[in-house]
């Protein structure tokens, strides 16, 4: 490389800036749009203070949870504190603390635009589909541009004024574990309140689904912004930092007393693809009669194609090294390849959906039936498509020398997570435009309205299983690397200690085999547990919907100034998620720790590859027949095989509700689950090292 390093830091710090000038620009554009219905305003409000309300209880939940691990860090990591130096322990603690503020950060950026968005979509689509489509697109742009940029410059910051792997390991661990309880409790609120509204309000009483009679509505809808806005802020955000931070620990190894010139391409590209998802969301654009879905997915492959070229030209212009270009380039076409798959699994125009909802005519038992067994379908075309990237990556990067291999894996990991700002963008115009059709129909906008809605509506459902497939691609590779940089973390602790090196993990070793067994059951317990906590709290929520219907009379009815107890369910729903939100997350850290402490470092390199391959299975498998259940729901809504409230209808919503939290609260959160016991393994790598009792 024949340029300063430390350009492209500045170039990593000043495009983050641009991205959050955007995002400013996006999000007044947002609020100076039209919004005079006072009707919609009311409910609006009561949607955005719900929304902050349990934000706010959920963010001081994790604060005090956040307090003490970074207690703990203080006290033991990287070394215990009476045996290393202190300013390490001081600056690993304080590094884990910012991680959880910038991430918390994320989901409440997310939470401020989209609780004013929806409103304006919602008014928007009176003027047509292709206002509404820009007032959803850019409101969900703002976040996007906001997390990528937060991610970017936090991780720039900190490898700036550190140097060190334990500090951006501190970081990238904060992120994800503030994200794995946030992604976990907004999950658990958003389907309680998503499965008591469908199951009382469709299935029982055969009215609509935003009916304002539905006690459960206005839950419903802060649930969208809570779950899929802020949850999902935050989760893309630690993935994005993961996947930095794997690259950065592996090249750090690399770079030693020769340069920082791997570093320097991380920041590069990384950078690149931030500016590639600045050009992407400004350019996008409908016309007057479009398709939003498909307005949505040429968005991102402009984005990645942007990105491709730039990165293409910086490898040339500063003679960067070509194999590595081409490891970041598998990833991203792989990530593209993954989209593809998970739109035609959850796609209403293709076979799978239609055939589920066409199932649905012969009861729910033949919709869950036929929408897992192509859920389990999907998983192997993204399975291989990981599979192939993290093989061609590997030998592509192998020849450049000792340590290239691995850290081509991480690179493809990069390449897929690179056009990361216009995958939120994506992503959170799904819950903005679902909360649009629920306000239309709550302030009497119109048939005509609805039915331009509802396009959006379906377009985010399909293109969110697309994002989906691209972060779980991304997560995959991620964790992969992190297994590598686990590997480094170790070896640098072991030659300290005059100890031999590892140099991989034989499956015929007891204890690797002991390892893997646990680390394959681990997403299947975190996945039930989380599950649970949904339906205990969906139950209690069903009941009290029960008892308002019963008690408050005329609200079955409908008569004039009759209205639900919405606070009820808001309250019912927070309570339960605060309360079951913990337990799963915790579960996972503290069985990685037994496995580290009882079997040492080769235990913890099986839990790893098991945790690794269960994990990816079960969130490819949840977050796509999820999105295949809720699709053909509305598959049949739009007036097939019956229409609304016809058997089939009934049937169809019981499998949408089988996969609410598959696809937004288990299988999203694994993503998270898996990055966050890779880093716990990271950063106590000369603990597991030091303290075990076999191995």
């Amino acid at each position: 490389m024949n340029v300063d390093e430390n350009i492209f830091f500045y170039l990593a710090i000043a495009v983050s800036l641009v991205s959050f000038g955007v995002a400013y620009y996006f999000y007044h554009w947002v609020k100076s749009q039209k919004s005079n219905n006072e009707r919609i305003a009311e409910i609006g409000s009561y949607i955005r203070k719900g929304s902050n309300t349990f934000l706010k209880k959920e963010y001081i939940v994790l604060s005090q949870f956040a307090g003490v691990i970074a207690v703990l860090i203080l006290l033991f990591l990287p070394e215990p504190i009476w045996n290393g130096k202190a300013t390490d322990n001081i600056g690993m603690a304080v590094c884990y603390l910012l991680g959880t503020v910038f991430s918390a950060f994320a989901g409440k950026v997310g939470i401020e635009v989209a609780t004013i968005a929806n409103m304006k979509a919602a008014e928007a689509a009176k003027e047509g589909i292709k206002p509404s489509f820009l007032v959803g697109f850019r409101g969900g742009s703002v976040m996007g541009m906001s997390v990528v940029g937060t991610s970017l410059l936090g991780v720039t910051l900190v490898y700036a004024l550190t140097h060190d792997s334990s500090m951006v390991l501190g970081f990238s661990f904060g992120a994800s574990s503030l994200a794995l309880f946030a992604k976990a409790g907004g999950g658990i609120f958003t389907k309680t309140a998503d499965i008591s509204a469908d199951l009382v309000g469709k299935v029982e009483l055969s009215i609509p689904e935003d009916d304002p009679r539905n006690p459960a509505v206005i839950a419903d809808n802060v649930g969208d912004n809570v779950g899929d806005v802020a949850g999902m802020g935050a989760d893309l955000f630690d993935s994005n930092v993961a996947a930095m931070t794997a690259a950065l620990v592996i090249a750090m190894s690399l770079d030693k007393g020769k340069g920082n010139t791997n570093i320097a391409m991380i920041f590069c590209y990384a950078a690149l693809g931030l500016l590639a998802s600045v050009i992407g969301v400004l350019s996008a654009r409908m016309g007057k009669k479009g398709d939003p879905t498909k307005a949505l997915n040429n968005s991102t492959y402009i984005t990645t194609v942007i990105f491709a070229g730039l990165t293409a030209v910086a490898t040339w212009a500063f003679d960067m090294e070509w194999r590595i270009w081409g490891a970041t380039a598998i990833g991203l076409a792989v990530g593209v390849i993954i989209g593809f798959a998970s739109d035609y699994f959850t796609n209403d125009n293709k076979k799978p959906v239609r055939y589920v909802a066409k199932a649905s005519n012969m009861g729910p038992a033949f919709t869950i039936i036929s929408g897992v067994c192509y859920g389990f379908l999907s998983v192997l075309p993204s399975m291989i498509g990981i599979a192939i990237s993290a093989v061609l990556a590997y030998n592509i990067c192998d020849p450049i020398g000792d340590g290239y291999a691995m850290f081509g894996i991480s690179m493809a990991a990069m390449g897929m997570l690179s056009i990361v700002g216009m995958i939120i963008s994506n992503d959170a115009y799904g819950p903005i435009v679902d909360n649009a059709r629920g306000l239309a129909e709550m302030g009497d906008l119109g048939d005509e309205v609805l039915d331009i809605t509802d396009q959006l509506d379906s377009a985010g459902n399909t293109v969110k299983a697309i994002t989906k497939g691209f972060a779980i691609g991304a997560a995959g590779l991620t964790i992969i690397s992190l297994l590598g940089a686990f590997m480094s973390e170790v070896n640098v602790a072991a030659v300290e200690k005059g100890l031999e090196k590892i140099t991989g993990f034989d499956i015929m070793n007891p204890m690797v085999f002991f390892g893997i067994l646990i680390g394959t059951a681990t997403p299947a317990v975190f996945s039930a547990m989380l599950m649970l906590g949904v339906d205990r709290n969906a139950q209690r929520m069903v009941a009290e919907i029960h008892r308002q219907f019963k008690e408050i009379p005329g609200l079955k009815e409908g008569k004039k100034g009759v209205t639900p107890e919405y606070d009820k369910c808001i309250e019912i729903a927070t309570t339960g998620a605060l309360r079951e939100l913990i337990p799963a997350g915790l579960v996972s850290i503290v069985l990685t720790l037994a496995v580290g402490f009882v079997g040492g470092v080769y235990a913890i390199g099986g839990f790893l590859t098991g945790n690794i391959a269960s994990g990816l299975l079960l969130a490819l498998f949840m977050s796509n027949s999820g999105g295949l259940w809720d699709n053909a729901k509305k598959y049949v809504e739009s007036g097939h095989e019956g229409g609304k409230g016809s058997d089939t209808h009934k049937a169809a919503v019981v499998g949408d509700t089988v996969g609410d939290p598959f696809k937004d609260t288990a299988g999203p959160s694994l993503n998270t689950q898996v990055t966050v016991v890779s880093l716990v393994a990271s950063i106590m790598a000369t603990l597991f090292l030091s303290f075990h009792i076999f191995g």
